[in-house]
């Protein structure tokens, strides 16, 4: 197996939160390696300007109409190394928590709607306070409106989450609104527009997660139309066709049917006890037998 072949199958094994870690990492990485190159080659650093210009989300719509992917390209997007390195931390454990409670698809709804909630009130931010007029054009990067909505997500779905710090337990909505409360701070002292598009992820997360416990899925839109772009790409195999006989054993396979779903159901009872524990008590309340459960249920 070459590096090529391993690395595939890294990527392949990784959970979400792990290849949305990888994804930031590698544009990262590309854009530092193209920023070496116009260095030696001497080449002329307004081109590079421009090339990254076309990835990051404007203050303005006149722009943002020639540059409409941008509105989730600049959350792969990140202005140094300390900046990639304090995202990737927070979505790493965010992440992690998060997945206790819901799908990988959930994740990337999160992540994407929260990229988007950002932009938007960033946008309409530049575009309607007075303190903003004269500032001249700003562009917004990084994945800090991502990340805030699925940590706020989690922290409204589990608020009571008790994680430990050193020898101190914290609750999970401590954290949350701890960040919440330096971005509203932050917003008059340094990079305002940063600030402000993480409360909008972060109301994004809040309320997504509201409207879950409603029986609302906001992001259903959103994932019909991922799953539809990835079926133009990726177009499933016809399916051959297959002859159907009239079973002569309907009554045992009613029953075996009737069986399955009354043993799915207890399962689900099961897990749904489980989650309450963790919400109430934390992760590190569970036993043994139990975090093996939720996670051999994980995998079904």
């Amino acid at each position: 197996m070459n590096w090529r072949d391993k690395l595939q199958y890294q990527y392949n094994m990784a959970g979400v939160t792990e290849k949305l870690i990888a994804v930031n990492v590698v544009v990262f990485a590309f854009f530092l390696l193209l920023q070496l190159f116009f260095f030696l080659f001497g080449l002329p650093e307004g081109i590079l300007s421009e090339i990254t210009r076309w990835l990051i989300f404007p203050d303005h719509l006149d722009e943002f109409v020639f540059r409409p992917w941008t509105i989730v390209t600049y959350a792969f997007m990140h202005a140094g190394f300390w900046h990639i390195i304090g995202n990737m931390i927070i979505l790493y454990f965010s992440g992690r928590f998060f997945l206790n409670f819901f799908s990988a698809k959930k994740m990337l709804n999160y992540y994407f709607l929260g990229a988007i909630a950002g932009a938007v009130l960033f946008m309409l931010s530049y575009n309607i306070f007075p303190a903003f007029a004269s500032t001249g054009r700003n562009h917004l990067i990084g994945a800090s409106a991502s990340v805030m909505a699925i940590l706020v997500g989690v922290a409204a779905q589990a608020p009571n989450m008790q994680l430990k710090f050193f020898m101190f337990d914290i609750k999970l909505w401590w954290i949350a609104a701890f960040f919440v409360i330096k971005d509203l701070v932050f917003i008059p002292i340094e990079n305002p527009g940063g600030h402000i598009a993480h409360l909008g992820g972060a109301a994004l997360g809040y309320l997504y997660t509201i409207q879950l416990h409603k029986g609302n899925d906001i992001g259903a839109w959103f994932e019909s139309m991922v799953d539809g772009i990835v079926g133009w790409f990726v177009p499933g195999k016809k399916k051959p066709f297959k002859k159907v006989y009239r079973n002569k054993k309907t009554k045992k396979a009613s029953y075996k049917t009737k069986s399955s779903k009354d043993s799915k159901n207890k399962e689900q009872k099961k897990v749904d006890v489980i989650l309450d524990k963790i919400s109430k008590s934390g992760y590190e309340s569970l036993s043994k037998s139990e975090k093996d459960y939720l996670f051999n249920a994980g995998k079904d």
